[in-house]
């Protein structure tokens, strides 16, 4: 099946060598350096963009998509999401708690520092995953990763959050170091039947269509989250995202919230750090 994307190997192998391949283990992880290049590439590459615009997806890609979202952000089809997640957040749990008891400053403006990696536990924990242990410890049931409810929360969060910079943490901790570059290798790793890695979407053929959908810069990939997309006909979670990319290349997708994709998200957050949060989005 010929690929619906362009494929220019040359271009892209110079692109690879920039952006640092996935370490071996005789060498140095460097966060640091992984994320100036990376960003480096995404604006060497679209150089009349400035590296804030690219917290709205394709539709930084050309002038056409960008007034479209021009246009969808005076009635955001996320507002009834948004809605809801405020009211969800400030209604207390049925033992008189509620999540604002569960974050520091009370849950609100702290989404950009999550995912964040928590030593005690070794992992990386995503806000979404919080949310639901903030749930449990309360004594109510967990929401679905996948589903409404947690895209309405998260929704609200990220809104109280809009315009502040991602400051993802890597501590100096040779277990936050390991889950960093697996979220890396993940990112990099064919799979599926299709061979397709998430940079081959999203680092090689950024406003190019798969089909007819545009594909995203991977750099403030994750600022938008959640997002309202048309192909939904509503809200998805940063899991709906992934599990739903790994269904499209016909590969096996894993369990929200897995390792893998925990992982993933701490990569692909701390190389957009400095970019403002713009979620909730919207996409195509």
């Amino acid at each position: 099946m010929r690929p619906a994307i362009h494929i220019v190997s040359a271009a892209f192998a110079l692109a690879m060598l920039a952006l640092t391949p996935p370490a071996t283990a005789a060498e140095k992880i460097d966060p640091v350096a992984d994320a100036k290049a990376f960003q480096k590439f995404f604006t060497d590459k679209f150089p009349k963009l400035k590296p804030e615009d690219f917290v709205t997806g394709p539709y930084s890609m050309n002038e056409d998509l960008h007034r479209q979202w021009v246009e969808k952000e005076q009635f955001p089809p996320y507002e009834f999401s948004l809605e809801m997640g405020k009211e969800m957040f400030s209604t207390p749990f049925k033992n008189g708690k509620s999540y604002a008891d569960c974050f520091p400053n009370k849950g609100i403006g702290i989404r950009q520092n999550y995912p964040y990696f928590d030593d005690k536990e070794g992992k990386v924990i995503t806000l979404e995953l919080a949310l639901n242990r903030c749930r449990e410890t309360n004594g109510e049931p967990p929401l679905s990763y996948v589903k409404d409810e947690m895209a309405a929360l998260t929704a609200y969060m990220a809104y109280t959050s809009r315009g502040k910079p991602f400051d993802i943490k890597i501590p100096n901790d040779p277990r936050a170091l390991e889950a960093y570059q697996q979220g890396k290798e993940y990112f990099y790793t064919r799979r599926g039947q299709f061979n397709f890695s998430c940079a081959t979407c999203h680092v090689q053929s950024p406003g190019e269509r798969i089909r007819a959908e545009v594909l995203a810069p991977g750099l403030g990939i994750l600022n938008a989250m959640p997002i309202y997309r048309s192909e939904w006909s509503g809200m998805g979670t940063t899991s709906r995202r992934f599990t739903t990319c790994n269904s499209q290349i016909r590969g096996v997708p894993l369990n929200p919230q897995d390792d893998e994709y925990r992982n993933l998200e701490y990569y692909l957050s701390y190389v957009s750090n400095g970019l403002p949060i713009s979620g909730p989005g919207a996409r195509p």
